[in-house]
C-alpha cells in the first residue's frame, strides 16, 4: 500500500514509519521540518497542496498533535483554540481533503486523556474526545473508506519524559501503538477507536 505518513520525525512517527516500513509499504513522510514532504498539518491551505503534491494514496496514517497543558483556571481561549487547532481540525482537514485522494483508509490519533483525565490536560482531554467522536460520526457517512482512531496512554519508551504527568497509568511500548496502526491500517473494521 501507498501511505501517506503524518508527523513522522516524532516519537511515535519514526517508529510508525519504520513498522510500516517493515510490512513493505510504500511510506511517503510529512512533518513540519522533516520527512518527504515539509507541511504544516494546521494550515488546511498546506493541507490541499500537500494532497495535490502526493497524488493518490491507499492509507493515511497521523502521528501528529500538539495541545497547550495547563491547570483549567490557567486556559485561556486562545490555548483552547490551539488544542482544537493543533490535533483536531488538523487532522480533520487531512480526512476532509483527503475524500478524493485516499482510496482505503484513515487512521487518526488520540490518547488516554479522552477518557482518563490528568491534571493539566483538560485541553487534551477535550480535543481527544472531539476526534473520537469524529471518527464514529465520519465512519457512517465516508464508506467504502474507512476511519478509526488509535488512542495510546504514555508510551513506555517516553516514561523518563512523560511519565510523572500519568502517575498510576499502564505505559504501552510503541510497538503496540504501531500494532494498533497495522491494524487500522490493513484490517476492515471502521469506527473503531483501538486502544493499544
Amino acid at each position: 500500500m501507498r501511505i501517506l505518513l503524518v508527523g513522522a520525525t516524532g516519537t511515535l512517527g519514526t517508529a510508525l514509519h519504520r513498522g510500516l516500513a517493515d510490512r513493505r509499504h510504500d511510506v511517503v513522510t510529512v512533518s513540519r521540518t522533516g520527512g518527504d514532504l515539509q507541511y504544516d498539518v494546521t494550515d488546511p491551505a498546506q493541507v490541499a497542496d500537500l494532497y495535490q503534491t502526493v497524488g493518490q494514496v491507499d492509507a493515511v496514517a497521523i502521528a501528529a498533535g500538539s495541545v497547550p497543558y495547563r491547570p483549567v483556571a490557567e486556559l485561556t481561549a486562545d490555548d483552547y483554540q490551539a488544542g482544537l487547532t493543533g490535533k483536531v481540525l488538523s487532522q480533520v482537514s487531512l480526512v476532509r481533503e483527503g475524500l478524493t485522494h485516499v482510496t482505503e483508509s484513515f487512521t487518526l490519533i488520540t490518547g488516554v486523556l479522552a477518557r482518563e483525565p490528568i491534571v493539566t490536560g483538560a485541553a487534551a482531554s477535550m480535543a481527544n474526545g472531539a476526534l473520537e467522536s469524529f471518527v464514529r460520526a465520519a465512519a457512517i457517512e465516508i464508506a467504502p473508506q474507512r476511519i478509526n482512531a488509535v488512542s495510546p496512554t504514555v508510551f513506555t519508551e517516553s516514561l523518563d519524559v512523560y511519565g510523572d504527568f500519568f502517575p498510576g497509568m499502564k505505559p504501552v511500548p510503541l510497538a503496540d501503538v504501531v500494532r494498533a496502526y497495522v491494524r487500522s491500517i490493513e484490517g476492515r473494521q471502521t469506527g473503531q477507536v483501538y486502544v493499544p
